[in-house]
């Protein structure tokens, strides 16, 4: 790799405008970074961190000219490996993108081609920047780069599609991919968002070890604080498409200046903090779901994977239990069984007494109302030609108990009781946010008066603030309707703050089941403990004038409004 003597990254006055109406770059603009200066050095670590909207991944867009060609207005100077980006013509930024820099983007699944072997694009990136290499050179080329990036029996796996690996192994491909060229800079755009607490310390590692041995500089986007800690020399703090902090890693994390970002990491859930626990109830609560040795195999044959193996749980009124595991474990596919969208394959599963494993027809409608499920993609699970208003009112619809005036009174009344504007009733889900379209989401769930809401994932993918207002809504509906609900997620230190009971799932088996507090504080199997150990850590939350309504799960009220 060269040595360089000045700085591998400087960017100064970075600007990017999005268009407005009518491609106008003039009317109705979005300044998604504004006046954005920072620099890298060579072999050095810079973490982006902020909110969802800050502009932290369209300044990262900027190291590689991404924006070149969409309609995006970039001023400022952006230079890379002393390669000016902005001045650069087409063919100078084939070269700097993939040779002297490459991206990790966030959803490796998007990125790859599923129609083409893993090994093969590798191997095309690499032709690509080193002009005369053979194809079998490329080849070996690309094993090397799988086997570099812990993926076993490389040789073999280099001729599988991307379907076939899983989100942790398609994530070490697309770094693969990006490392094949040995780059002086790799920007890595929220890599690890999607991924479990062990995946996620497994790719991390990984980026300190290829660090340790290529000295390629490191940007790192990303929202999780957590993630940043481990992994980064400095951080940039991001709000609005500003820089409202930098510093060194250490510092700035112990003695932040900045309010804002005070209030950033009051607002991350640390595993270590309990839960401050509801008052007991005067009676021992009804058992509402009781679920006893289910099963759910997929596939058939020597195809067949058993994704739920004799898995016997219980959900108490008022109650939350929190489901953990590893991407594969079988929580979603539990998750999905417990309100009937999966059929067991064997076992009971009982509703206030009722067996409603083998209902069908008519028979499951008439308790469907009182099982529902918040999914972890609110984008995908909203209908994108229809209003939220419209998606919140079909299930009364389908009830048929209510007028049609009545049912859109209703909607608007649940779309006010998550937070969210009634008057948004007509506007649809591509106009929302994250946290907007998960709150449409739970106020779509909610829609039946259910008694049990089992949450799939439900803030996986938001940043710390958002999240932080989500899961405080979710304890705020809980108290006031007396919902039960099943917690399912890979954040360990988001479902203690918010469970009573804690199942860790692992290969479709429950491995460890009891009291969330007691589980966290002495766990018993090894499984689960490794998972608390891969947890990133974080000093104490900073004392400070943050914003009260961002730190712990306290404040809902302030929190619920704040995206609305």
């Amino acid at each position: 790799m060269t040595t360089m003597t000045g700085p591998l990254v400087s960017v100064e006055g970075l600007t990017v405008d999005f268009p407005g109406r009518d491609g106008d770059v003039r009317d109705g603009a979005v300044r998604a970074v504004d006046g954005l200066s920072f620099t890298l050095a060579p072999g050095a670590a810079l973490g982006i961190v902020g909110e969802s909207g800050s502009g932290k991944s369209t300044a990262a867009y900027a190291l590689l000219g991404l924006h070149r060609g969409t309609g995006a207005q970039v001023t400022g100077t952006v230079r890379v490996a002393g390669h000016d980006v902005q001045a650069a013509d087409d063919a100078t930024l084939r070269k700097l993108r993939g040779g002297t820099a490459a991206m990790v983007f966030q959803d490796p699944l998007s990125s790859l081609d599923p129609y083409q072997a893993i090994g093969d694009q590798i191997a095309e990136v690499h032709r690509l920047h080193r002009p005369g290499t053979t194809r079998r050179a490329a080849r070996a080329r690309a094993v090397a780069a799988l086997d570099r990036v812990g993926i076993p029996d490389a040789a073999r796996r280099a001729r599988s599609r991307p379907h076939e690996f899983s989100g942790g192994m398609r994530q070490r491909a697309l770094i693969a991919m990006a490392v094949a060229c040995e780059p002086q800079l790799l920007v890595a755009d929220e890599p690890t968002t999607a991924l479990d607490v062990t995946v996620q310390d497994r790719i991390l590692a990984l980026l300190r070890e290829l660090r340790e041995e290529t000295g390629m500089g490191l940007v790192l986007v990303t929202h999780d604080l957590g993630v940043a800690a481990g992994s980064v020399d400095e951080l940039l703090v991001m709000k609005d498409g500003r820089a409202v902090e930098r510093g060194p890693l250490r510092p700035l994390l112990h003695a932040p200046r900045a309010p804002y970002t005070r209030e950033l990491l009051a607002a991350v859930p640390r595993v270590e903090e309990r839960r401050t626990p509801p008052a007991p109830a005067a009676t021992a609560p009804e058992v509402l779901l009781e679920a006893t040795g289910l099963h759910r195999t997929f596939g058939r044959g020597r195809h067949a994977v058993t994704a739920v193996d004799d898995v016997s749980l219980t959900v108490r009124a008022g109650e939350t239990v929190g489901i953990v595991g590893e991407s594969g474990s079988g929580k979603t596919t539990l998750g999905r069984m417990l309100v009937r969208l999966l059929d067991p394959g064997a076992g009971e599963l009982r509703y206030r007494g009722q067996d409603i494993g083998r209902l069908r027809g008519r028979d499951l409608r008439a308790v469907r109302g009182d099982l529902q499920m918040v999914f972890q993609d609110p984008a995908s699970s909203l209908n994108p030609r229809r209003s939220i208003g419209e998606s919140v009112a079909d299930p009364l619809r389908a009830a048929g108990r209510l007028t049609e005036n009545r049912i859109i009174g209703r909607a608007k009344e649940l779309l006010e009781r998550v937070g969210l504007d009634p008057d948004a009733y007509h506007r649809y889900p591509h106009e929302f946010s994250g946290g907007q379209r998960q709150r449409v989401g739970i106020a779509r769930a909610l829609a039946p008066e259910p008694r049990i809401v089992v949450c799939d994932e439900p803030v996986s993918a938001l940043d710390v603030t958002t999240q932080a207002q989500v899961v405080a809504l979710l304890a705020e509906l809980q108290r006031d309707l007396g919902l039960a609900l099943v917690f399912i997620a890979h954040d360990l230190a988001v479902v203690r703050q918010v469970s009573d009971r804690l199942v860790v799932m692992r290969h479709g088996r429950v491995v460890e089941e009891g009291p969330a507090d007691e589980v966290y504080d002495h766990p018993r199997d090894p499984y689960t403990r490794g998972l608390l150990a891969a947890v990133p850590a974080l000093p104490p939350a900073p004392a400070g004038p943050a914003d009260p309504g961002l730190a712990g799960p306290a404040g809902a009220a302030v929190r619920r409004n704040a995206v609305a």
